[in-house]
């Protein structure tokens, strides 16, 4: 069984919660994050909601956080980790 999907709102919030962990609370993640993630490829919907919206798989959003990290960490002045 699958586990639960998350819309582009809540899984900024997931990975923003994972980039501050590793960033010192300086680094987050919009849903707009969340959306352009998507249109470059890193992250596929694995669902839609009642309203045609995508929803994304927890996996598969671990792994796009993990994969765009070390630009964004760099952004605000963080190596890469």
């Amino acid at each position: 069984m699958a586990g639960p999907l998350y819309t582009a709102t809540e899984a900024a919030e997931l990975a923003t919660g994972w980039r501050q962990a590793v960033s010192i609370g300086t680094a987050t993640v919009t849903a707009a994050t969340i959306r352009s993630w998507a249109h470059r490829g890193h992250l596929d919907p694995a669902g839609l909601d009642d309203h045609g919206r995508p929803l994304y798989d927890l996996a598969d959003l671990a792994r796009a956080e993990y994969a765009t990290r070390g630009r964004a960490l760099r952004l605000v002045g963080i190596g890469s980790r």
